[in-house]
């Protein structure tokens, strides 16, 4: 089993950034790759971007060249930057690990003021 810890977000206005984190431990080996979602209430889970355990990053459409996911493999982190933010980016932002089995973090709140 993986371990997700998510830190990082918060409340900005459009047009600013905020940088998320998300920390991996346990069975970090089973990773085949990470990703980053969107939920709101009543909506169902939007995928962001994922990264795989060879770094080769894929991003959906709506945030490609505004979010960049990275990660750090010294400290077990992927992190997901946000650029240019907008009101329509407001919501819960969760990290998962997918590979023999799919953990989540415990996600974060990212609130983007007009």
């Amino acid at each position: 089993q993986v371990r997700l810890v998510v830190a990082g977000g918060g409340l900005v206005q459009a047009g600013g950034s905020l940088r998320l984190s998300c920390a991996a431990s346990g069975s970090i080996s089973d990773i085949n790759y990470m990703g980053w979602y969107r939920q709101n209430p009543g909506k169902q889970r939007e995928f962001l971007a994922r990264i795989s355990s060879s770094g080769s990053t894929l991003h959906d459409s709506t945030v490609k060249g505004r979010f960049t996911i990275s990660r750090d493999n010294a400290q077990n982190t992927v992190y997901l930057q946000m650029n240019n933010l907008r009101p329509e980016d407001t919501g819960v932002y969760n990290c998962g690990a997918f590979g023999l089995n799919t953990d989540w973090g415990q996600g974060t709140q990212v609130t983007v003021s007009s």
